[in-house]
């Protein structure tokens, strides 16, 4: 079984030309790509047959590199993301350096700071955000471990991670909606 550096340098190489990648994250088995480029994400809205207004959340290792891909960053931010006790997406407003179609109608993007130890190694490696979004096609049941995401996933994504996939998974992260202003909107528990 490949070493999970190894495994790190060949999503990398396949994010790097477009591809998707089926991942472990914090929560669920997620299919991935580069946040920054636009014809990656159509095909991960083609794999899912998912509707392109509906949002994709997207991955950052740290505060650094949120701080590079949002433009202005409310304060109340920093403490919900310190003090959560489980894996939390915001959704902040005026996104700035990824592609455009991974951007809401009203101008907003989710982000989470991840923190399963091959994502954020994952992420922090390839120095750019990468699209998370549960492993089954728009409508379906998200799989609740490896074992359970369907074939034509499986054969969608141009490369799976062979690492973690025994695990169970988590819930979804929770989701909360910042505006500017400082109002906080919980969207999904």
């Amino acid at each position: 079984m490949k070493d999970q550096k190894e495994t790190i340098q060949e999503c990398i190489q396949t994010l790097k030309r477009g591809g998707l990648i089926l991942y472990p994250t914090d929560t669920v088995w997620g299919i991935g790509c580069d946040a920054t480029n636009a014809e990656a994400i159509d095909k991960i809205y083609e794999l899912k047959q998912r509707s392109n207004d509906k949002s994709l959340i997207c991955l950052v290792s740290d505060f650094k590199m949120l701080n590079q891909y949002v433009e202005e960053i409310p304060e109340v931010a920093y403490d919900i993301l310190k003090y959560a006790d489980k894996p939390t997406t915001i959704i902040y407003q005026n996104p700035i350096r990824v592609a455009t179609n991974l951007i809401a109608d009203d101008d907003t993007l989710a982000i989470r700071v991840v923190n399963d130890i091959f994502a954020k190694e994952l992420v922090r490696k390839y120095k750019k955000p990468i699209v998370s979004t549960s492993a089954n096609i728009s409508g379906q049941k998200t799989p609740a471990n490896f074992f359970e995401i369907s074939e034509e996933i499986l054969k969608g994504v141009d490369y799976v991670v062979n690492l973690h996939q025994s695990n169970k998974n988590k819930n979804p992260s929770t989701i909360i909606k910042l505006d500017l202003d400082g109002k906080v909107e919980v969207i999904r528990k």
